[in-house]
């Protein structure tokens, strides 16, 4: 059961939405609901049941004296509602923790709520590790199903096969709801990933700014970003498997960005750095 407080008439709402676990390599999805969070001064207006979605032994509660008093704070997902946000758009911003069971009721709790309170558009973000070098923009992409989103953005539609995760289950059930649905996600270095990336936190935030089609605060995400590069940049060069590594992406990187890019291209990069290895790629 979701637990809703009195929510004012909206001005054209929109939800954006993420999570913390398997969709949030680097935390670079959550963090941009923090972001937007503080940014714009949201508060929260609801917050779904922990007690029926979240196995506590895989997320514990936590254990904190707040104020003199302790207290225990329970793992959840919360909808924030921002009003301040500078374009004449209300946004509720979904923040929690991928759910441990019953992810259908979970997003048809989600999307009731959206719907009652009349959202226009759900924006779904992600972030997962990739074969990708730290020293070039983050690649983000954008997805859509509504043929209205697709053509107004130049979007292609979603083709990806394999596991999902609750951003997935989300999306697809907003489909499926008449709520059109937007997906960005920003793929983050898997040798960089174990700790919070901001400079994959900025790239999903300027795609956000783009479908938005509104801009949107920064902050200090920039100054972030480019201190989290340089630190990533000293890892790499105290080790030199790592910085061959970084190369080796850098090239494959330039070479799919080149007009005449083919995969074929891109796999003799691969190739090379792995002949310089003496490691043939398997067949």
């Amino acid at each position: 059961m979701i637990e809703v407080e009195d929510i004012p008439e909206l001005r054209r709402p929109i939800v954006v939405a993420a999570f913390e676990g398997w969709n949030d390599a680097g935390e670079a999805a959550s963090s941009v609901i923090g972001h937007l969070a503080e940014a714009w001064g949201a508060e929260p207006v609801a917050a779904v049941d922990p007690e029926d979605y979240y196995d506590f032994q895989v997320n514990r509660p936590h254990v904190a004296f707040h104020e003199g008093t302790r207290r225990i704070t329970w793992p959840t997902t919360r909808v924030l509602l921002a009003t301040e946000t500078g374009f004449g758009r209300d946004v509720l911003l979904i923040e929690g923790i991928e759910p441990s069971q019953r992810w259908r009721s979970f997003v048809v709790e989600l999307l009731t709520l959206a719907h009652e309170v009349g959202a226009e558009m759900l924006v779904c973000l992600g972030a997962l590790l990739a074969d990708v070098p730290h020293t070039r923009p983050c690649p983000v992409f954008t997805t859509a199903e509504d043929p209205e989103l697709l053509e107004r953005h130049d979007l292609e539609p979603n083709t990806y096969e394999g596991h999902t995760g609750i951003v997935g289950v989300l999306a697809d059930a907003a489909a499926q709801s008449d709520l059109p649905c937007v997906s960005i996600w920003v793929s983050v270095p898997h040798y960089a990933g174990g700790h919070n990336s901001p400079k994959a936190t900025l790239a999903l935030l300027g795609r956000l700014e783009e479908i938005l089609d509104v801009p949107l605060p920064q902050g200090e995400l920039d100054d972030l970003a480019r201190a989290w590069e340089r630190g990533v940049d000293e890892l790499a060069g105290s080790d030199d498997e790592i910085a061959e590594y970084v190369q080796a992406l850098e090239s494959a990187q330039d070479t799919a960005d080149r007009p005449e890019a083919s995969g074929d291209a891109i796999a003799r990069e691969f190739e090379r750095y792995l002949r310089r290895r003496g490691d043939e790629p398997q067949g």
